[in-house]
């Protein structure tokens, strides 16, 4: 199999064995979440544990794209299991980071590792090529993810960084230069807490779910993985014409400047393996490879606060790492927390008792005070790490604070994103249609960044809302040529355009983006001459199988349909799947204009968002037509029977019947 090595790794860390899956019997899922969810529901018998059991099952796919030069795929991982931070229910979910743990895993011949069971003390495991050893973890315990990994560097490499070292026993066997990628967790994730995050390198994350927590409950600290193999590729003369292709390559004019950083004298541009545009950025002292919601963090409460330190800005960004928490958590919860202290009701002595020193918020120190709390567990941290929703939940206040919004979690205790439900509708519609914010940037890149920045720079867009429309309706196939799909207007927000567009990005996304791992920031590539031919040219280089652009739509879907199975197993039901109070009642405020492409009068043109809210009778109703599409239960929106043996899905049908969870015929 071209693009695959074979193997997957299967821990058993209740007994310390290790055992192997051909990849050969789940290759027909394509890779990364399509795996992760197949081999999730065959070898977790009971879908309705908490993601503390022990008998939770965690998977670690890579995709056949993964240590090759595909661009923008080959450092991805994607992460899978029942997670821990979804409100009120933990449902099966999934996260995915970048960096180099992916392609290494590859070269070391693994295609993923299934973990199980729990260890009865703390574990690591040392991957060497073929070589498995789960190892005593008790030195490594109480580490942050940063010191982890770097203990590990030294015990496996020893000496220099950078020299050349032997991997494995035999003085004639393989060397290398490199060291070890290692997935580790933090403070947060050994005490349980639910927004805690798997880092690799300084800033590499799987941040949602809580996989962090999920680690700590069953005692693993990290694992570690180094290989000098290589992934065979059916025609290399193609791929490599393909990589060299202009619309692959940039001239990065200023390395200092990465995405939301100051620049600083000593930098340069860092990114995942086979990354063709490096947005991230290696620096000298802080802030190393950490971009976006951890810049945002610290900026929020330094240099927007009057601070002008930018040393404070990288400090702030590298204890979200260290500490090993999700940074988009507090990013919307300090907010809440200072609202609620500003209403005399959380603070010292007050009826919901908090010792953080609001008076320094302005200041590294009480970031630093927060997340030390939230990873250890102290005072207000308590609360703090059982997530913002359940602590408002113990407050006794988390229905009035969802009503008025100033607890900004809309769907499934995820916090709103930078992105609105009641604005951006693919976002918020397929967020709580899944099970966590999609943090998918398909459409949201071309029809809400494009148009902001030119606004923003006092500009007009350099294309036109009708044009911008017709260039991207074009590529979305098996609906191409329809623009009315990307009319986001009050007057289209429920429509059968919209109930298509929503269905088609979760048909592209769990296929290309999250099981070929295609980078989500630059796929699809709407605006440029491969949108929809690069995904099947790289696909096709590297696996020798020709795909047509749809047929991994239709993957997508029959993947988009297992893991709702599972959400069904876990207690989904239709009722369920609504978004805050806040979203149906009040208005997006006007304080940053949110404009994107729509019909106003008869024409098109970038028009501004604000002011409005969804309605919730609507809502509904659209949720019927999206069902209808899916082929779905429309009172339940359980998925029937007719829909999973069409998509040769029998034995998933079968579970479903038995814990009378199938959709009505």
């Amino acid at each position: 199999m071209y693009g695959y090595v074979g193997k997957i790794l299967r821990l058993d860390l209740s007994d310390r064995q290790t055992s192997i899956i051909e990849t050969q019997e789940y290759v027909e899922w394509g890779g990364g979440h399509g795996i992760g969810s197949a081999i999730f529901f065959d070898l977790c018998k009971d879908k309705r544990i908490n993601g503390f059991d022990p008998s939770n099952v965690v998977t670690i796919m890579t995709s056949p794209l993964a240590g090759s030069i595909a661009p923008g795929a080959s450092g991805r991982t994607e992460v899978q299991g029942i997670g821990v931070d979804a409100y009120p229910i933990g449902w099966f979910t999934r996260s995915n980071f970048g960096g180099r743990f992916g392609s290494m895993l590859k070269y070391a011949g693994w295609d993923g590792i299934v973990i199980e069971g729990k260890s009865d003390r703390p574990v690591w495991v040392d991957i060497r090529n073929n070589k498995v050893e789960i190892k005593e973890g008790r030195s490594l315990w109480g580490l942050d993810a940063w010191e982890t990994q770097q203990q590990i560097w030294r015990e496996i490499v020893g000496g220099k960084l950078g020299d050349w070292w032997q991997v494995g026993e035999s003085k004639h066997g393989p060397r290398t230069t490199q060291r070890p990628a290692v997935l580790a967790i933090g403070p947060a994730g050994e005490n349980l807490c639910r927004s805690a995050v798997l880092l690799h390198d300084a800033g590499n994350a799987a941040a949602q779910g809580g996989f962090g927590g999920v680690w700590g409950s069953k005692n693993l600290k990290a694992i570690s993985v180094i290989g000098t193999g290589n992934v065979q590729v059916a025609n290399p003369e193609a791929l490599l014409s393909a990589r060299l292709s202009k619309e692959y390559t940039k001239k990065i004019k200023d390395p200092r400047f990465i995405e939301f950083w100051p620049k600083q004298k000593e930098s340069r541009p860092q990114g995942c393996v086979g990354c063709h545009e490096a947005c991230r950025g290696r620096f000298e002292r802080y802030g190393n490879e950490s971009q976006c919601v951890e810049s945002v963090l610290s900026n929020m409460f330094t240099q927007k606060n009057g601070v002008k330190s930018p040393d404070a800005v990288y400090m702030g960004a590298d204890l979200t790492q260290r500490y090993g928490i999700n940074a988009y958590q507090i990013v919307r919860g300090i907010p809440y927390l200072k609202v609620l202290n500003d209403m005399g009701v959380l603070g010292k002595g007050k009826s919901v008792a908090c010792d953080l020193p609001f008076d320094k918020i302005t200041d590294v120190q009480f970031l630093e005070t927060l997340l030390r709390k939230v990873a250890y567990k102290e005072g207000i941290g308590v609360d703090l790490a059982e997530g913002f929703p359940r602590a408002a939940e113990r407050w006794g206040r988390v229905s009035e604070d969802l009503r008025t919004g100033i607890l900004p979690f809309p769907y499934w205790g995820y916090p709103e994103h930078h992105y609105d439900p009641r604005c951006e509708l693919e976002w918020g519609y397929g967020s709580i249609l899944s099970e966590r914010d999609i943090n998918e940037h398909c459409f949201n890149i071309p029809l809400y960044w494009l148009p902001r920045l030119a606004y923003a720079a006092g500009k007009e867009p350099p294309i036109s809302a009708e044009d911008l429309v017709n260039a991207c309706a074009a590529k979305l196939y098996p609906y191409e040529g329809n623009p009315n799909m990307l009319d986001f207007s009050t007057e289209n927000m429920y429509s059968e355009d919209i109930v298509k567009l929503v269905s088609w990005q979760r048909d592209y996304t769990r296929f290309w983006k999250q099981s070929i791992m295609y980078c989500d920031f630059r796929f699809p590539a709407f605006l440029t001459p491969m949108a929809m031919v690069a995904e099947t040219l790289f696909y096709s280089a590297v696996t020798g199988k020709e795909m047509e652009f749809v047929e991994g739509l239709e993957i997508g879907r029959r993947i988009w349909n297992l893991d709702n199975a599972i959400w069904s197993l876990q207690g989904r039901h239709r009722d369920m799947v609504h978004f805050a109070d806040y979203i149906y009642s009040i208005p997006y405020p006007d304080e940053k204009p949110y404009i994107m492409p729509g019909i106003e009068n008869g024409e098109w043109k970038y028009i501004k968002l604000n002011g409005r809210h969804l309605d919730r009778a609507k809502f509904e109703e659209f949720k019927t037509k999206f069902y209808e599409l899916q082929g779905w239960d429309v009172t339940t929106g359980w998925v029937k029977r007719a829909t999973l043996e069409n998509q040769g899905l029998n034995y998933v049908a079968d579970e479903l019947a038995k814990n009378g969870r199938l959709g009505e015929p």
